[in-house]
């Protein structure tokens, strides 16, 4: 039975992760960071099943004892201060932890065992003002927050471990992945939250900022497949991965309400405190690599995401009235 170490197994896509796993025999040991508050709603089905233990990015010796313990064959990291509004309110943390805590884990693998395969959730805020349209494996990077910032050194960082120690490093591109599991700080889940709340009487607006932003949005259990993926190829690599089409923040409100039966025009307010500092106007990727060499293809589509969402919320806030 293989065992692979996942950090950030409390996130959302983490949780996807290790279930996909289990399917496929793993023994899967999530890192969490020790808190006073516990926050296992995402994982609480799967506890029987995995086993979570203490280890923090910042903490360089707590990575290497991870790994000296439970010796895994692959390592996901998947943790990061990765809401980019908080990065302009808490910049050097957000480096501290996504950029420099790549770093850490990586000269832990180099240390304790250079054969672990490991995988870094690089983003495609790391392209930020997009240089060309859409964008692949080889389109510069130009970010344009702290957080794409620090994804951008996490990335670069893996990519010289891979050619400067010969260390199995794969880097994940993803766009944009949401899923019911979503925190409520991201607009996706803050629209299905709140098209839910109006619904059911519990709200009477939405307060949202940029309606024209572009994003390359997918469903995050498809994606952590493709994680998996590229840690089962011959060679470590670099992917793009995304649905290869576009959608506005208005068109995700539009599908959302007219959902449930409501105009969202009605009820949706821009609100400029929820603006970014820099925008990224239009993020689209170009997922061919991963299609054809990784055989990775989406099962969900970006009206079903939608929709799947506003379905998820409305069973939740229902449930509690």
């Amino acid at each position: 039975m293989p065992t692979a170490l996942i950090t950030g197994i409390t996130g959302q896509d983490g949780s996807y992760l290790a279930e996909f796993l289990l399917k496929k025999g793993y023994r899967v040991v999530g890192v969490a960071r020790r808190s006073s508050t516990v926050t296992y709603e995402r994982i609480n089905h799967l506890l029987d099943d995995i086993l979570v233990v203490q280890g923090d990015l910042h903490d360089q010796g707590s990575l290497l004892s991870l790994l000296e313990e439970y010796e895994p064959s692959e390592v996901y990291n998947l943790a990061a201060q990765s809401f980019v509004p908080t990065s302009w309110n808490q910049p050097a943390l957000t480096g501290d932890i996504t950029a420099l805590g790549v770093t850490r884990l990586l000269e832990a693998i180099r240390f304790v065992n250079p054969k672990i395969r490991f995988y870094q959730a690089s983003s495609s805020e790391m392209f930020g003002k997009v240089v060309e349209v859409p964008q692949r494996e080889t389109t510069p990077f130009y970010p344009r927050s702290p957080y794409g910032v620090a994804k951008v050194y996490g990335h670069w960082i893996t990519v010289n471990y891979r050619e400067s120690f010969n260390i199995f490093a794969a880097s994940g591109i993803l766009f944009n992945h949401e899923s019911p599991r979503r925190g409520l700080e991201f607009v996706t889940r803050k629209i299905s939250d709140g098209v839910a709340r109006i619904k059911l009487g519990l709200a009477k607006e939405l307060r949202l900022g940029n309606l024209e932003a572009q994003r390359d949005w997918g469903f995050a259990g498809d994606y952590v497949e493709a994680m998996w993926r590229m840690l089962q190829q011959d060679q470590p690599d670099t992917y793009v991965i995304g649905m290869g089409e576009t959608h506005s923040v208005r068109e995700f409100c539009e599908i959302a309400f007219s959902h449930v039966g409501l105009d969202y025009r009605d009820f949706v307010v821009q609100d400029e405190r929820f603006y970014r500092p820099a925008e990224v106007d239009l993020l689209i990727s170009d997922p061919t690599k991963a299609r054809t060499q990784l055989g990775w293809e989406p099962s969900v589509s970006f009206k079903e995401l939608v929709t799947m969402m506003v379905d998820a919320d409305l069973e939740r806030l229902a449930s509690k009235k």
